[in-house]
């Protein structure tokens, strides 16, 4: 290709030295027709002749290199390769090489009948989110089906000051591809042209019969590629049940060199200035509160709420913080930012603090990955307080509450900002408060039925349902709680299709109190039903209290061969009271059935107490959270939650007709059960 056309963001050239070149009478030659190609395109899917994907990293740039060649026989599939969006960070360019088509055997350059824009990627450019980023949008016209696409592009990123972390580092993952596609030839190879040794590590690889291999540990130097290369190729992962494989590439570093490099940098910026230089307003604020406790939540709640969070996507490359005083003068930071200013205030109150490194979205697969610090994406604030660890994430807004009962934070390895770290596990944890206590009365007379429900919601609850009454419509709350009875009620199976508010009259709901310190928040709903029970088709009725909320639906369905389950279920305490002015079966199975589970992970309790005219039932979950359940206990776990389902997640009394031949009926009926 002699074309060479040069815009910032994006140019149309040939490939860099290190991706190799090849030319037209070789890429026709590798696009053709097979047994495994006619087998694949017999099934109506769309087939890859070739992919040829690079990957080259060196101390001032990193480089991503693709070559394929693939059919357009789905109607969907030509939309989507006729209109492409490409993101490039600043400083990256994207290199188009080649757009071609085969159709009917002869090779046409489609870069003529290419349109290219480039645009600011709105996506990543609003809610605090500042970005240089650009979308490069790429139309080709005169896409047609049964053509044969071919494209050859990379990326390149040049590395500036500001990426000084990429400079010292590197970090890759490849991912094996999507199991939809089938390969003629798949090959992918990563160039080190880095001074510094990369360690790679093959991870969830299977043997022939679908066991999970060791992982393995390699290393390249300066100069050195690694391959990976199949012939009629299709990832045979079941995306349903396994982790797709991946090879994790890393400069070869441990946790302790990582730990000394980025301790030295976070200690540089902690000396730039103590608290009193910088902020004597808020150090007057500090010295008028007396409780400690309360003085930490101050300092959380100032950073939280009134320093705006900026997260500038650039600057997140590297992990160099700013400055508290600027972060106080200008009242707006990053995670980093953000992180450093509250331990500048815990420092001056004497309350120990640390920032750690945190991963939300991969925390799972951190203990597989080689020691990176280009793992991480977020920082967070550790307090050691009454010999208790917590952790606030000083970026989200509007939680309250002294530090015990703030919300809780779920996530498992972390790396601490001090010298000689190594990757730290945080521990299970129970909760000390139940993060739903409701007491639900039902009371029936004649034929109306009265219903109240009072709920105190305490940390991560309360934030929620905070917001979610600051932020929705009264007559939306209203229809929710409604919808969530016409369930609990039963009222689905013997009045589908009725609009709630027929059925719940007068609804209303009112927040009771909101404890700002404790975290509490407690609400009332109130309501009259005027046909409470619930009646089968044998017209037999029924007062039923069934909450859905407490079958753990994802544990009971959960199926998965290299994930094990994550807990993360909140505490919860009812108190359900159904009583009426009707005789009900004080002996019926279900009404009187009780449990009592104690697993490693939760512990469950309900119990019963039944008078001619009603029931109570007291339910408690007290799960260990913040973990992972090993596979060999997962079977147990699954089973008890099974045991919950099985009618101990409420209630439900039968009526006993009033009339003598009511009453020879159900005698009958309980003799002959």
């Amino acid at each position: 290709m002699d074309k060479q056309i040069e815009f910032e963001n994006y140019k149309i050239r040939q490939p860099e030295i290190w991706a190799g070149n090849i030319d037209d009478r070789e890429l026709t030659e590798r696009i053709r027709d097979s047994e495994f190609a006619r087998k694949q395109n017999d099934t109506g899917k769309d087939y890859c002749y070739f992919l040829d994907k690079k990957y080259y990293t060196s101390n001032t740039e990193n480089g991503e290199y693709s070559c394929m060649a693939y059919t357009l026989n789905e109607p969907a599939n030509l939309e989507r390769a006729s209109v492409s969006d490409i993101v490039v960070e600043e400083n990256e360019v994207y290199n188009i090489h080649r757009i071609s088509v085969l159709r009917d055997g002869v090779l046409i350059d489609k870069i003529p009948d290419t349109k290219i824009k480039v645009l600011d990627s709105e996506n990543q450019s609003s809610g605090g989110i500042l970005s240089s980023n650009k979308k490069i949008n790429i139309t080709i016209k005169d896409l047609r089906l049964y053509d044969v696409l071919i494209l050859e592009d990379s990326r390149l990123k040049s590395f500036t000051e500001r990426d000084f972390l990429r400079k010292e580092f590197s970090k890759y993952v490849w991912v094996s591809p999507d199991n939809y596609w089938a390969y003629g030839n798949y090959k992918f190879t990563f160039i080190n042209d880095r001074e510094e040794k990369i360690a790679f590590k093959k991870t969830f690889f299977r043997d022939e019969n679908g066991v999970v291999l060791q992982p393995e540990i390699n290393y390249l130097n300066k100069g050195e590629k690694f391959v990976f290369e199949k012939q009629n190729y299709i990832n045979p992962v079941d995306a349903s049940r396994e982790i797709f494989p991946y090879i994790d590439f890393a400069t070869d570093n441990s946790w302790k060199d990582l730990s000394n490099y980025i301790s030295s940098i976070y200690n540089e910026i902690f000396n730039t200035a103590s608290l009193k230089d910088f902020a004597p307003n808020l150090i007057e604020k500090l010295d008028e509160i007396s409780d400690l406790d309360e003085k930490i939540q101050f300092a959380v709640e100032y950073v939280q709420n009134n320093i705006y969070y900026i997260f500038n996507a650039d600057e997140m490359n590297g992990h160099k913080p700013q400055e508290p005083a600027i972060t106080y003068e200008n009242k707006q930071g990053d995670c980093k930012a953000k992180s450093v200013l509250l331990k500048a205030i815990l420092d001056y109150i004497g309350v120990e603090s640390s920032i750690v490194l945190v991963n939300f979205h991969t925390d799972f697969y951190i203990k597989y990955y080689l020691p990176s610090l280009l793992t991480f994406n977020h920082a967070i604030v550790k307090i050691n307080y009454k010999n208790e660890e917590f952790f606030v994430d000083a970026t989200v807004r509007d939680e309250f509450g002294l530090l015990g009962n703030r919300g809780f934070t779920y996530f498992m390895h972390y790396l601490e900002v001090k010298p000689d770290q190594e990757l730290k596990i945080r521990k299970p944890h129970k909760y000390p408060y139940y993060c739903i206590d409701e007491k639900v009365d039902f009371n029936v007379q004649n034929t109306i039925g009265k219903i109240v429900l009072t709920t105190t919601y305490k940390g991560n609850r309360a934030n929620a349902m905070r917001r979610y009454f600051k932020n929705t419509n009264k007559r939306e709350v209203i229809d929710s709680w409604n919808n969530f009875l016409f369930y609990s009620l039963n009222y689905s199976n013997d009045r589908s299709g009725t609009d709630v508010r027929n059925i719940f009259k007068d609804a209303s709901i009112d927040i009771i109190s909101d404890d700002k310190k404790l975290n509490e928040f407690k609400i009332q709903y109130k309501s009259t039903v005027e046909n409470p029970y619930y009646t089968d088709p044998k017209n037999d009725r029924f007062l039923m209290y069934f909450d859905r909320n407490v079958v753990k639906a994802s544990a009971r369905d959960f199926m998965h061969e290299d994930l094990p389950f994550w807990h993360n279920f909140d505490s919860e305490k009812y108190e359900i009271n159904l009583y009426t002015d009707q005789k009900i079966d004080t002996q019926e199975k279900y009404t009187i059935q009780e449990s009592n589970i104690n697993n490693p992970y939760f512990d469950f309790i309900s119990r019963k107490k039944i008078t001619k005219n009603g029931a109570t039932i007291n339910i408690e979950f007290n799960p260990l959270v913040n973990l992972e359940i090993p596979q060999n206990d997962f079977e147990k776990f699954k089973t008890d939650h099974h045991t919950i389902a099985d009618s101990n997640f409420g209630l439900g009394i039968d009526i006993i007709e009033p009339g003598l031949m009511n009453m020879l009926k159900f005698s009958f009926k309980k003799r002959f059960k």
